[in-house]
Order: structure tokens, then C-alpha cells, then sequence
């Protein structure tokens, strides 16, 4: 009889607090994370010049959607729209692709000159032209006014091939050892065994590489300006919030409150439309950023 009664264990004080401490910082750290976006998402709704006012924090006080309306009717919006998604797919996709092969090769300790030409690339991380001559490079390239300039030069990325490299080092060597013993090329080696191990790694390079090109504006500022046909989004809105400030200015000195749409809102309401893509391509990766690093693995 007494052998069947089971012993509880002792309820500890110090564990129940831990989880009580724990809960109430996991609820206030995701609120202090939301905030941002919220506030952000209630700016872009509110009336533009009693936005100006502040003291909006969860909730628009004035809801309007005329900071949409402006976004929304800009004159390049879809021109842009398209450019800069297709720049994103094509520059994630050619990027980590070439960031992986180089990666695998540098990885393998078969290759001679693997340390020196990491530490060449790590060079090229602290060392670069600066704008003038890359300017003058691209120019003497061809790349001036040509959808080439935006993903060509961020072909292969220092930091992004020496993340997949350490990656790629850590994965069993008994896996390429098996496979060569059947007849198996580098090549086949690297699509067929490596690549499928390094899906973590590969989407967390694919969204950073993916975020960079959705949100880069700059190269299309300074290569393809004349050129309105390749613009980009991002460059459009940049365009329409300067315009928004000039406007605003010109407001303020002639005492017209009649504004409703200020620079505030309209950043706002660009920025909750710029991120959509971002938000809904972003779930779809998580997964991959918890998974184990060879799932499966020969273990040594």
C-alpha cells in the first residue's frame, strides 16, 4: 500500500516567481516590440496636421486615410512596385547562389588557398573605393542606366559567404567522404547533400539579402535618376516625402492649416506599405531559423 502512494515534489517558492518574473517580462518585452508598429500603423491613419499636435500613441485621434490616398496616386507607384520586386527576387536569388558556391569551395579543406582567400574577402568588408570611383567603374561597365546595376554589384557579399562557409564547415565531413565513395562530383555533392543541410542558414542570407534590396533606394538615386522606367519604389516614396516637406514648409509660411497630409503621416503610411511584403514573406522563413544545423547528420 505504501509503495503505490506517489510523493509529490515540493512546490518551490523560487520557481513559481521565476515564471511569474518571466511572464510579466516576456509580455512587456513583446509589447515594448509592438509599440513602434503600432504607433507607426496609427500615425498613418490619423489627420496630418493634428498629427503635428503629438500624442498619438495606440490609436488615431483624427482617422483619416488621405496619407494613403497621396501614397497610393503617385505617378510611378506600380512602375516601381514591379522593379523592385523583381530586383529583390533576382538579387536574392543570384546572390545566394553565388554566395553558396563560393562558400562551399572556400569551406572544403581540400582547396589550397582557402585561409588566404577568406582573409582577402575579409578585407574587402573594412577596405572599398568609395562612391567617385565606384560611380566611374559602373560607368565604364555599362551599368548606367540598366536594371543590371541592381543586383550585378551585390553579386557576392563578404559577411553573407563567410556566414554560409561557417556553416557549411560545421556539417559532417562523413557525409561528402560516403558520397564521393559512390561516385559523387563536387558539384552533386554540394546540391544534393550540402544544400539541404544549410536551409536555415540559407534563409536567414535569403531575407537579409531580400530586406537590402527591397529597401535599397540609393543606387537607383544615382544611376538610374533619368531613367523612370527602372525606377524603384522605395526612390518614389523618397521623391514624395521631400515633395510632402516642401509642401509643408510652403504651408507653414503662408499660415494655411488647410494641410491635412504632413510629412509625419505620410512617412508613416509609407512605411506601413513598404513593410507588408517583408511581414508576409518573413513567416514563411521562421521555421527554418530553429531548425537543428545537420537534422539527420552522420554524427561524428
Amino acid at each position: 500500500m505504501e509503495n503505490s502512494i506517489k510523493h509529490k515534489k515540493p512546490i518551490n517558492g523560487w520557481d513559481i516567481a521565476f515564471k511569474i518574473f518571466l511572464a510579466v517580462f516576456m509580455v512587456l518585452f513583446l509589447l515594448v516590440t509592438l509599440y513602434p508598429v503600432i504607433n507607426t500603423i496609427a500615425l498613418s491613419f490619423n489627420d496630418g496636421t493634428d498629427a503635428v499636435r503629438g500624442g498619438i500613441y495606440l490609436w488615431p485621434r483624427v482617422f483619416s486615410t488621405k496619407s494613403y490616398e497621396t501614397v497610393l496616386k503617385m505617378e510611378n507607384l506600380i512602375t516601381g512596385f514591379k522593379i523592385s520586386v523583381f530586383r529583390t527576387v533576382l538579387g536574392t536569388v543570384s546572390s545566394l547562389v553565388v554566395n553558396a558556391l563560393l562558400a562551399f569551395v572556400i569551406s572544403r579543406k581540400r582547396f589550397l588557398f582557402s585561409s588566404q582567400l577568406s582573409f582577402f574577402y575579409v578585407i574587402t568588408m573594412y577596405v572599398n573605393g568609395g562612391l567617385i570611383p565606384t560611380f566611374i567603374l559602373f560607368k565604364n561597365l555599362g551599368l548606367m542606366s540598366s536594371f543590371s546595376v541592381y543586383w550585378i554589384p551585390g553579386l557576392v557579399s563578404a559577411w553573407n559567404m563567410l556566414v554560409l562557409r561557417t556553416y557549411m564547415k560545421g556539417i559532417s565531413e562523413s557525409l561528402e567522404e560516403s558520397a564521393q565513395l559512390d561516385g559523387a562530383g563536387y558539384f552533386t555533392i554540394f546540391a544534393r547533400i550540402i544544400s539541404p543541410l544549410c536551409k536555415p542558414v540559407y534563409a536567414t542570407i535569403a531575407l537579409f539579402v531580400a530586406v537590402g534590396q527591397w529597401n535599397n533606394w540609393f543606387d537607383a538615386m544615382i544611376y538610374n535618376r533619368l531613367d523612370t522606367g527602372l525606377t524603384v519604389l522605395q526612390y518614389e516614396l523618397m521623391k514624395l516625402l521631400s515633395s510632402v516637406m516642401q509642401q509643408s514648409v510652403n504651408a507653414d509660411s503662408a499660415k494655411n492649416a488647410a494641410n491635412t497630409i504632413t510629412p509625419i503621416t505620410v512617412r508613416s503610411a509609407a512605411t506601413v506599405i513598404t513593410m507588408l511584403p517583408i511581414i508576409c514573406i518573413y513567416p514563411f522563413l521562421q521555421r527554418y531559423f530553429v531548425t537543428g544545423l545537420t537534422i539527420g547528420g552522420v554524427k561524428e
